[in-house]
Protein backbone atom coordinates (compact mmCIF):
# COMPACT_ATOMS: atom_id res chain seq x y z
CA UNK A 1 0.00 0.00 0.00
CA UNK A 2 3.18 2.53 0.75
CA UNK A 3 4.17 1.61 -2.23
CA UNK A 4 1.27 2.12 -4.40
CA UNK A 5 0.74 5.93 -2.86
CA UNK A 6 4.07 6.73 -3.18
CA UNK A 7 3.67 6.22 -6.83
CA UNK A 8 0.49 7.56 -7.15
CA UNK A 9 2.09 11.22 -5.18
CA UNK A 10 5.19 10.88 -7.63
CA UNK A 11 2.82 10.82 -10.75
CA UNK A 12 0.52 13.53 -9.29
CA UNK A 13 3.72 15.61 -9.24
CA UNK A 14 5.12 14.79 -12.51
CA UNK A 15 1.77 16.14 -13.84
CA UNK A 16 2.01 19.20 -11.74
CA UNK A 17 5.76 20.25 -12.58
CA UNK A 18 6.57 18.86 -15.89
CA UNK A 19 4.03 21.76 -17.87
CA UNK A 20 4.68 24.35 -15.72
CA UNK A 21 8.75 23.82 -16.74
CA UNK A 22 8.15 23.11 -20.62
CA UNK A 23 5.90 26.80 -20.20
CA UNK A 24 8.80 28.55 -18.52
CA UNK A 25 11.26 27.14 -21.80
CA UNK A 26 8.78 28.18 -24.07
CA UNK A 27 8.39 31.81 -22.44
CA UNK A 28 12.85 32.01 -22.47
CA UNK A 29 12.51 31.65 -25.77
CA UNK A 30 9.60 34.05 -26.75
CA UNK A 31 11.26 36.60 -24.81
CA UNK A 32 15.27 36.23 -26.69
CA UNK A 33 13.56 36.08 -30.15
CA UNK A 34 9.84 38.58 -29.88
CA UNK A 35 11.41 42.29 -30.17
CA UNK A 36 12.07 44.69 -27.55
CA UNK A 37 8.84 46.51 -25.72
CA UNK A 38 10.32 50.61 -26.02
CA UNK A 39 11.43 52.11 -28.96
CA UNK A 40 14.24 54.87 -28.97
CA UNK A 41 13.92 57.84 -31.07
CA UNK A 42 16.89 60.44 -31.60
CA UNK A 43 16.16 63.79 -33.25
CA UNK A 44 12.39 64.93 -33.65
CA UNK A 45 9.64 63.19 -35.61
CA UNK A 46 9.73 64.93 -39.18
CA UNK A 47 8.19 62.59 -41.21
CA UNK A 48 5.34 64.22 -43.68
CA UNK A 49 5.97 67.23 -42.22
CA UNK A 50 7.86 68.86 -45.18
CA UNK A 51 6.63 72.16 -46.83
CA UNK A 52 3.72 73.14 -44.10
CA UNK A 53 4.99 76.16 -42.72
CA UNK A 54 5.52 79.15 -45.49
CA UNK A 55 2.98 78.61 -48.13
CA UNK A 56 1.01 80.85 -50.20
CA UNK A 57 -2.18 80.54 -51.20
CA UNK A 58 -3.62 82.68 -53.95
CA UNK A 59 -7.45 82.47 -56.12
CA UNK A 60 -7.36 82.88 -59.65
CA UNK A 61 -10.49 83.17 -62.78
CA UNK A 62 -10.31 83.10 -65.69
CA UNK A 63 -12.75 82.80 -68.88
CA UNK A 64 -12.24 79.83 -70.81
CA UNK A 65 -14.19 78.88 -74.25
CA UNK A 66 -14.98 75.60 -75.05
CA UNK A 67 -16.78 75.35 -78.11
CA UNK A 68 -19.25 77.47 -78.37
CA UNK A 69 -19.62 77.65 -74.50
CA UNK A 70 -17.63 80.11 -72.41
CA UNK A 71 -16.65 79.13 -68.53
CA UNK A 72 -15.83 80.75 -65.49
CA UNK A 73 -12.86 78.94 -64.44
CA UNK A 74 -11.66 79.62 -60.31
CA UNK A 75 -8.62 78.22 -59.43
CA UNK A 76 -6.62 77.97 -56.26
CA UNK A 77 -2.97 78.15 -56.22
CA UNK A 78 -0.71 77.26 -53.20
CA UNK A 79 2.93 77.80 -53.56
CA UNK A 80 4.99 76.27 -51.11
CA UNK A 81 8.14 76.63 -49.66
CA UNK A 82 10.50 74.69 -51.91
CA UNK A 83 8.92 76.44 -55.00
CA UNK A 84 6.71 74.12 -56.12
CA UNK A 85 3.09 74.45 -56.89
CA UNK A 86 -0.11 73.48 -56.18
CA UNK A 87 -3.40 74.13 -58.82
CA UNK A 88 -6.99 73.29 -58.04
CA UNK A 89 -9.57 73.85 -60.20
CA UNK A 90 -12.70 75.18 -57.54
CA UNK A 91 -15.71 75.56 -59.76
CA UNK A 92 -16.55 75.90 -63.43
CA UNK A 93 -19.69 78.27 -64.28
CA UNK A 94 -20.67 78.60 -67.52
CA UNK A 95 -21.19 81.89 -68.05
CA UNK A 96 -22.66 82.64 -72.01
CA UNK A 97 -22.52 81.47 -75.30
CA UNK A 98 -20.25 82.76 -77.93
CA UNK A 99 -22.15 84.24 -80.95
CA UNK A 100 -20.56 84.11 -84.29
CA UNK A 101 -23.04 86.09 -85.76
Amino acid sequence: MKKFLALAVLLMSAVAFVPSVEAKLNSAAANTVSEPQIRVQIGQNRRGRYNQQRRAVRTYTRNVRVGRQLYRETYRVTYRANGSTRTQLLRRVRIGRVSRY
